[in-house]
């Protein structure tokens, strides 16, 4: 199966210390085709620097992206953005709301690239067109 992981749940999986809520959806994980968005590589990043990781933790950081498939920015990719944002806004979705700007971009990713999303992040609900795992 195509799934698109969301940041949480990346992060989660690299984890040593796992967070209850999350052992079920990453669970899930193995033996799928898994992509991250382009955002959620710039999330993981920044959370690495934010936590001050040393070269050790953000090499493994760096393996572990490597692993899966970044979906590229691309024209196809802000129309699609601009699209699902529209929509989103159209039908009074929370993902429309700029607080949740970062994930309205992940979840417009695996919208555009006909994967279902992994999440534990309950603002993906009902979103337009995304299906949510």
């Amino acid at each position: 199966m195509k799934l698109l992981v969301d940041t949480g749940v990346f992060s989660a999986a690299l984890s040593q210390r796992r967070r209850p809520e999350f052992g079920p959806v990453v669970a899930r994980l193995p033996g799928n085709q898994l992509n991250l968005a382009a955002q959620s590589v710039a999330e993981l990043r920044y959370g690495a620097l934010f936590a001050g990781w040393g070269s050790a933790r953000a090499s493994r950081l760096e393996r572990a992206i490597e692993t899966v498939n970044v979906i590229r920015v691309s024209d196809a990719l802000l129309s699609a953005v601009a699209q699902f944002r529209f929509a989103c806004r159209t039908i009074g979705h929370p993902l429309a709301n700029p607080v949740h700007h970062e994930d309205l971009w992940i979840a417009a990713t695996a919208v555009h690239v006909g994967a279902t999303l992994v999440t534990a992040d309950g603002v993906f609900v009902d979103a337009p067109g995304l299906q949510v795992l």
